[in-house]
This record gives C-alpha cells, sequence and structure tokens, in this order.
C-alpha cells in the first residue's frame, strides 16, 4: 500500500499496481498445483524431444497434447528456456516428475507471459471512459477496472495457484476487444484468430466477433435509423479480414494438414468421448438438470416406483470424466447441447446485427456467447467462467446495471473455484484472497454508482451472504459427520448447484437487459 500511494503520488498508479500483483504471484510459488501442472511439462517434454508429425499422436502419458497448434509451438518454446533449469522435465517418460527448479521454471513462466495481459489491461483502460465519479483516483472508472483485471481473483488462483496458463491468452483476448474498440478491426481480427489457435475454448465467443465485424467493418454506413445501407457492403473488407482468418489458419494448421494429421489434431481437440460434466460439475444448467434427475431418483427409489437394479451403475459425482445414463431424466447427447447453445445464443447475436450498440453491444454479446456456452456446452470446466467474468469488468464500470451482474457473476463465478484448491494451507489463502477481491469489488462499484440507484435488492443480498453458510458447512462442518464417508461428493454438489443458480441468474438477468436496451448507435458510421 506504501508503494501504492508513491505511485499514485507521481501518476505511476497502474505500474504500482501491475508490480504489486506481481509480487504476490511469486508469494504464491510454494503452493499447492494440481494436475495441470504435470499436463504442461508433459507437453514441454513432447514438444521438445519429438518430431511435430509425434506431437498429436504421443501418449506416454495420460496427459495428451489437446491444444491447438500455436499452444505446442509456445511449449516448444518454452521448452529451449527449460533446459538450462533442469534437463530431465523434458524426457517424455519421466512422468510426474517435479524438482525445485521445474517449479520455479514453470511458475515465473506463467509470471512472465503475463505481461501480455498487463499490457491489454493498459490498452483497455484507455478504451473504457465510464462515470466519472469524485476527484480520488480510487474512485476513477480507469483505477478501478484496472484493479478488477489485473487482481482478478479467479485468475490468480487458477494461474498461480492451481496452474494454468490463462494469463496471456486472456492477454490476447482483452487486447482484441481494445482494438475493436479503437476501431483497429483488422488487428482486433488478427488477435482473435491467433488466440483460437492457442485454445480452442475461445469459439465459444466466436460467433460475436463474426457479426460484429460483419456489421460494423464490411458494412460500412448505416441508415439514420441505425438499420444497415445494404449497399455500404464492401467485398474489399470481406477479402481483407477472410485473409487474416486463412493465413493464420494455414500458419497453425498447414504443417499438420501437409502430414496429413488433421482428422488426429482435431480429435485431440474436440474428446466428446468425455462425460456431459467435468469431474467437479460445472455450475450451470446441466448441475441443475443433474441435481434434479439426482432429486426424482431418490424420490423413485422411496415411493418404489424405480427399480434399483435398473439404475445406471456410472455415479455423477464419483469425481472421474466418464459417460452416464441419467435415471429419470432424458439422457443428454453432444448433439443436444449445442442445440441448446445455439439456441442461447441466438438472440444475442440477433441484437447485435439488429439493434447495434457499438463496441459496448458486441462486449455484451461476447459476454452472453461466453455465457450461454458456460451455461449449456458440453463437458464444461469450471474454469471457463472466467471467460465470461473478465470481458464483463470492462462494462461495470459504465451503467449500474451492469455493475450489479458482474458482482453477482463475480462472487458467485468465484466461489466456485473453491473447489480446485482442496488443499489446508491453501483454504486461508483462498478465503482472504477472495474476500479482498469482493469487498474491494463491491465498496468501489458502489462508490462509483452511488447516486443511483443500490447495486442489489434483498433477494441478491441475501443469495450472495448465503454462500458464507455454504461455505462453513462444506469446509468445517460437513468433514466432522458421518456423511463423509458415505456421501463424500455432497460438498461438491452444494458448491455446484447453489453457485449454478446465481450464475444462470445473472445470465438471465444481463439478456433481459440487452433485449429491452434500445440501439443507441445511429451513427453513418461505425
Amino acid at each position: 500500500m506504501a508503494a501504492l500511494t508513491i505511485a499514485v503520488g507521481t501518476g505511476n498508479w497502474f505500474s504500482a499496481l501491475a508490480l504489486g500483483v506481481t509480487l504476490l504471484k511469486c508469494l504464491l510459488i510454494p503452493t499447492y498445483h494440481s494436475t495441470d501442472f504435470e499436463v504442461h511439462r508433459n507437453w514441454l517434454a513432447i514438444t521438445h524431444s519429438l518430431p511435430i508429425s509425434q506431437w498429436y499422436y504421443e501418449a506416454t502419458s495420460e496427459w495428451t497434447l489437446d491444444y491447438p497448434p500455436f499452444f505446442a509451438w509456445f511449449e516448444y518454446i518454452l521448452s529451449h528456456v527449460a533446459k538450462y533449469f533442469d534437463q530431465e522435465m523434458l524426457n517424455v517418460h519421466n512422468l510426474n516428475y517435479s524438482s525445485s527448479r521445474t517449479l520455479l521454471f514453470q511458475r515465473f513462466s506463467v509470471i512472465f507471459t503475463d505481461i501480455l495481459f498487463v499490457y491489454a489491461v493498459h490498452e483497455c483502460c484507455k478504451c473504457i471512459g465510464g462515470k466519472k465519479v469524485g476527484k480520488e483516483l480510487t474512485e476513477k472508472p480507469k483505477f478501478i477496472l484496472s484493479v478488477l483485471l489485473l487482481w482478478n481473483f479467479g485468475l490468480l488462483i487458477v494461474d498461480h495457484i492451481h496452474f494454468q496458463y490463462n494469463g496471456f491468452l486472456f492477454g490476447l483476448m482483452l487486447l482484441s476487444i481494445a482494438r475493436l474498440f479503437q476501431k483497429r478491426h483488422i488487428e482486433g481480427a488478427f488477435l482473435f484468430a491467433v488466440l483460437l489457435h492457442f485454445k480452442h475454448i475461445y469459439l465459444y465467443v466466436a460467433p460475436a466477433y463474426g457479426v460484429y465485424l460483419l456489421r460494423s467493418y464490411c458494412f460500412t454506413a448505416n441508415k439514420p435509423d441505425g438499420s444497415i445501407r445494404w449497399n455500404s457492403f464492401s467485398s474489399v473488407r470481406v477479402i481483407s479480414l477472410g485473409l487474416v482468418v486463412f493465413l493464420v489458419s494455414a500458419l497453425s494448421l498447414g504443417p499438420f494438414l501437409a502430414l496429413n494429421q488433421l482428422p488426429q489434431v482435431f480429435s485431440r481437440l474436440f474428446p466428446f468421448k468425455r462425460g456431459l460434466c467435468h469431474a467437479y460439475w460445472a455450475p450451470n444448467f446441466w448441475a441443475l438438470y443433474n441435481a434434479l434427475d439426482k432429486v426424482l431418483s431418490v424420490i423413485g427409489l422411496k415411493l418404489k416406483f424405480l427399480d434399483p437394479n435398473k439404475i445406471p451403475k456410472a455415479s455423477m459425482t464419483s469425481g472421474l470424466v466418464q459417460q452416464f445414463q441419467h435415471t429419470v431424466l432424458p439422457s443428454v447427447t453432444p448433439l443436444a447441447t449445442l442445440i441448446c447453445t445455439l439456441i442461447a445464443i441466438l438472440p444475442s447475436i440477433f441484437c447485435l446485427w439488429f439493434k447495434p450498440q457499438g463496441p459496448r453491444g458486441f462486449l455484451r454479446c461476447l459476454i452472453l456467447c461466453a455465457l450461454s456456452s458456460f451455461m449449456f456446452g458440453w463437458h464444461v470446466h469450471e474454469k471457463a467462467i472466467l471467460l465470461a467474468i473478465l470481458p464483463m469488468s470492462l462494462l461495470s464500470v459504465g451503467k449500474a446495471g451492469d455493475a450489479s451482474v458482474f458482482l453477482i457473476l463475480t462472487t458467485t463465478g468465484h466461489y466456485s473455484l473453491f473447489p480446485l484448491l482442496f488443499t489446508a494451507p491453501e483454504l486461508p489463502i483462498k478465503i482472504l484472497l477472495m474476500l479482498l477481491f469482493t469487498i474491494y469489488s463491491i465498496s468501489s462499484l458502489k462508490t462509483l454508482f452511488r447516486k443511483e440507484k443500490p447495486l442489489f435488492n434483498w433477494v441478491e443480498t441475501f443469495y450472495l451472504l448465503g454462500l458464507g453458510p455454504l461455505e462453513v458447512g462444506c469446509e468445517f462442518v460437513f468433514p466432522l459427520t458421518s456423511w463423509k464417508l458415505k456421501y463424500p461428493f455432497i460438498p461438491l454438489l452444494l458448491t455446484s448447484v447453489y453457485c449454478a443458480v446465481g450464475i444462470t441468474y445473472a445470465w438471465f438477468k444481463l439478456y433481459v437487459s440487452v433485449l429491452i436496451d434500445p440501439p443507441v448507435d445511429k451513427t453513418k458510421k461505425q
């Protein structure tokens, strides 16, 4: 805080925020790390010691390479630095290898690549004006936004405790969004195309990019009422966009096309043989669906409507990634989740085309695409909620309604990540960090919108406060009960279902605001 005070006085507050969170990341180096640590170590070994023709076939470890080619090349580049730390980490046959030098290298590689995320946040702050309230720097929208992004609790624990490389990937996405706000459409399209070839989960938001670029870039003018001028279509701009996407895709997939390995690459990227839900149910519609099926099956057994011998043996709460059949409700297929997802995103796409609201409209559509895919997608990971939380931060400093949605979504979504850190030493860390981030988020946004109506109604307040008793029950009370051995999945089930209610509510609330808001961008040029 002393460093921040000095920096504020000299005008270097952003650098102070970035430096402060970097120091915190360094302090988290010795903490618990998940199996994702071994996943990325194995990918370092694969890309370093094997020819490219074997990258997507290698299966010595169960943690096979299942990210797009650009990420594989990213691991390849990292591996040539890693060899100076510990050559043994680059041996494909050294399964579950770990050493102090390996730990330091992998932790610092995440911290170092976060430089791109810091730069992207800085660029986003240039684009977001928001309300101007108060004379204090800490009450300015740009300062608040910087804290909400740089010190985001979810990103901190997922990348710097659990272990992943989401920081620089979200940096690419935020930088792409910033370029679209700055009307640098080709750069924005290029950055997003690159991002897709780093991690294909960002396909969730591709419809928002495609429709917005077609509507705002390929059509160059609107009518006075905001509707499109069809004769303003620019074929040159369409070709430019297509060329950017084609060249990026060719650079990424070209080598594997030449090796006739594209089917193998895609089979790794889209493993539909996995189950509907991840080991820990992501807090989405399917968590509620699964829970309802469980309740109905219990009632059916009690009332003897169901035959115990005919109930599917595969458990949805066993902590395993597997396929299963529902007991009472219809079982869900990948095609069904795809249809549900498409139906869920269509209204937001419709609004983006027919109710143009400029870059903010695009950002809202992007968030709704991310949330809809999270709500109804196949085998969704709980960490995917960050795909909606981070861009929602940009909206939160602009309007009180968006701030309310952000706080509900963020508080609930962040709490849903708690089961990722299940070891005792990390319990006080995750509780403290989340409390600090949540308190700051609520207090700063309440100050920013203090002249408007309260950000929460009594029902929303009651729901968010309910997270406290839920945490006490799951972490401290349940382990003392006899149910711990017989029903070990109950804390996960309660957390997933409770958080699913909040995330569903935030998704619905944001959707309503998008549908009822009138078009505001009636300028001739977008």
